[in-house]
């Protein structure tokens, strides 16, 4: 009988020896916790479609980032949900617009220790709900860089560390990193939505954030799901228009994409586990089907092993208060 030299099995034998031979780790610091900020609420009102996440009002999106700073989690990304919408989205780039109260506030209460981005985006802010202003049924692309650019300034003279442009018009980077420039804002660093699919997992965000289109839908910006090696020519245009952070969006059914975009480029990668693909684990874990704890494990270690250095993530507070017990998981 023949028997094998090689034996993969002996660094599985014990933890001590799993933990010793262990390719991929994951920690608080790279997760991003992505947050809702409702004007004009009082308390926080539940997400329906994403158990457990809430639209926060300024006072409990303060204790929110201060349990999760407890918790090693140090970035978050503040989404904005106005009391009003007007076809240019006007209360985007407003002074007392909800994000920059929320900056502001978040910057008084905890100095330099979290990491602010501000997602900028219309798509909250318009009342026909596209991520730019209109031109009859298009979205204009060069008139909504112009918006995009006071957006920009606004969200960084409210503290805004990193300004996360998402809406996927053409030279949005370039446009960003101009106007942050300008205004002296030459710190403040980009993060670019460099890869955004035209996807049917963000169904449970735009019930979050009040940010579905009211007509049409945004294949016309958002890239095509068939298309990969579109993706590392999106990212590197806005490399070249000066991102210092680039981002794959969603992440669980393009892990390849993650893949090829981080053999192709060197700077920092992110990758965004997006709503539908919470709601999913949440509502399978409510019924007993998934062991919720080894699922998000499984997630994240998953989007990591593919190439992203940090994940935006809905689970992230409770993914950092379990990753000191995941051994015992297995």
């Amino acid at each position: 009988m023949s028997f094998p030299t090689e034996r993969p099995r002996r660094l599985r034998a014990r933890p001590a020896l799993r933990r010793l031979a262990r390719e991929t780790a994951l920690s608080p610091t790279d997760l991003i916790y992505p947050l809702f900020v409702r004007e004009a609420i009082a308390e926080p009102v539940p997400i329906e479609a994403m158990p457990g996440q809430v639209q926060h009002s300024l006072d409990s999106l303060a204790r929110e980032v201060e349990s999760a700073l407890r918790l090693g989690v140090q970035s978050f990304v503040l989404f904005g949900i106005p009391a009003a919408k007007d076809p240019d989205g006007s209360q985007a780039w407003d002074d007392a617009g909800i994000v920059q109260q929320a900056l502001r506030r978040l910057r008084d209460a905890f100095g330099g220790e979290p990491v602010l981005i501000a997602d900028l985006c219309l798509c909250e802010y318009t009342d026909h709900g596209h991520c730019g202003v209109l031109d009859g049924d298009r979205v204009d692309n060069d008139r909504t860089l112009a918006i995009y650019q006071r957006i920009a300034t606004a969200q960084a003279a409210a503290g805004a560390d990193v300004i996360a442009p998402s809406g996927m018009m053409d030279g949005q980077v370039a446009a960003v990193r101009t106007s942050l420039d300008a205004a002296g804002f030459e710190d403040r660093a980009i993060l670019a939505y460099a890869a955004k699919y035209a996807s049917a997992f963000y169904g449970p965000f735009r019930e979050a954030a009040g940010s579905a289109p009211r007509q049409g839908d945004r294949r016309g910006y958002q890239m095509d799901p068939a298309n990969a090696r579109e993706a590392v020519r999106e990212v590197r245009l806005d490399i070249a228009e000066g991102a210092d952070i680039v981002m794959v969006k969603p992440a669980l059914a393009y892990l390849d994409v993650i893949r090829r975009v981080r053999d192709s480029v060197d700077v920092p990668l992110a990758a965004y586990n997006v709503s539908a693909e919470y709601a999913m684990v949440k509502a399978a874990a409510a019924r007993g089907w998934i062991d919720e704890r080894r699922v998000i494990r499984e997630v994240l270690l998953g989007i990591r092993r593919a190439g992203a250095d940090m994940v935006l993530t809905y689970h992230a507070r409770e993914a950092a208060a379990d990753i000191p017990c995941w051994e015992e998981l297995g």
